[in-house]
C-alpha cells in the first residue's frame, strides 16, 4: 500500500509590520503650482543634495478651498528629485483629487478614525460592610533614558548618518557634501561643513551644537536655512542653533 507524500510547506516569503517613520511635510500655502515649483527649485539650488530623493508628504491644511493640479505637482516635484508619497489635511474634494493622481491620504500615527463617546456613568454598587483593603497603587514607570548615537570619525562627502529616535554626537568633522540627521539634538565636536538636521522627529526643542560652524544647511523640525542666508551668524566659530516659532536662531558658544 503506497502513501502519497505530503507537499513540504512553502518557506515564508514576507511579513507585514506596522512601522513609524519621520517625514518632512511640504505645506502648500497656495494652489498655484506655477508659483510653488520655481520657488522650490530656487531653494534647492542653494542647497544641492538636500531632500534629493527624499519622501515627503504634501500638507493641504493652509489651502482653504484652493484647487491643486496634483499631476502637475507630482511631475514637478519628481523633476526636482523629490518623491511625494501622500497628502495630509485638506478638504474632501482636495483629498479625492490627490487620490486620483496617486497620492493617498496619510493619517498621523495614533490618530483615531472616529471619536468614541464615553459611556454614561453607572451607579456604584452598595459598599460592603467590610471592604477588602485597597491594593497599593503601582508607581508609574520611569521614562527611558534618552538614546545617543556616537560617531567617532569624520563624515565624508556623500555619506549620510541618521540617529533615529536619538541624539547624534559626531567626534570629528562633517565634511561638505555630507549630511547628519537626528530625531533629537546634533552635537558636532569638530567642523560642520556639510548639512545638519536636528529634530527630524518633529522635535522643535532640538538643537544643533557645532565646535566650528560653517555649514551648507542647517534645519530643525523641518525649518531650515542655507549657507547664503547665514549672514550675521558665528561662521567659523562655535555655535548653537535653536528654533523659535518658525525662525532659526544662532548664538555663539562661550
Amino acid at each position: 500500500m503506497s502513501v502519497a507524500a505530503r507537499p513540504s510547506p512553502m518557506p515564508e516569503s514576507f511579513r507585514l509590520r506596522a512601522s513609524n517613520y519621520s517625514l518632512l511635510t511640504l505645506r502648500l500655502l497656495t494652489g498655484r503650482i506655477e508659483e510653488v515649483l520655481p520657488a522650490l527649485g530656487d531653494q534647492f539650488q542653494k542647497a544641492p543634495g538636500f531632500l534629493r530623493f527624499a519622501p515627503i508628504a504634501i500638507g493641504l491644511d493652509d489651502l482653504g478651498d484652493d484647487r491643486v493640479d496634483f499631476p502637475a505637482l507630482i511631475q514637478g516635484l519628481r523633476a526636482l528629485e523629490i518623491l511625494p508619497i501622500g497628502v495630509t489635511g485638506g478638504t474632501q474634494m482636495q483629498r479625492a483629487a490627490a487620490a486620483g493622481a496617486g497620492l493617498p491620504t496619510l493619517r498621523p500615527t495614533g490618530q483615531k478614525e472616529t471619536e468614541v463617546q464615553a459611556p454614561a456613568p453607572v451607579a456604584a454598587p452598595p459598599v460592603a460592610m467590610n471592604p477588602p483593603p485597597a491594593a497599593a497603587a503601582t508607581p508609574p514607570p520611569m521614562a527611558a533614558a534618552a538614546r545617543t548615537l556616537v560617531v567617532e570619525q569624520n563624515i565624508r562627502a556623500g555619506q549620510r548618518v541618521h540617529a533615529q529616535g536619538a541624539d547624534l554626537v559626531v567626534i570629528g568633522t562633517v565634511n561638505a557634501g555630507a549630511e547628519v540627521i537626528a530625531d533629537g539634538n546634533v552635537h558636532i565636536y569638530g567642523a560642520l561643513r556639510g548639512r545638519a538636521v536636528a529634530g527630524a522627529g518633529d522635535d522643535g526643542e532640538a538643537r544643533i551644537f557645532a565646535q566650528i560652524f560653517d555649514p551648507e544647511l542647517v534645519a530643525i523640525a523641518g525649518f531650515y536655512a542655507v549657507r547664503d542666508g547665514l549672514s550675521g551668524t558665528p561662521i567659523g566659530r562655535g555655535a548653537i542653533v535653536r528654533l523659535e516659532g518658525e525662525q532659526l536662531r544662532f548664538s555663539p558658544i562661550g
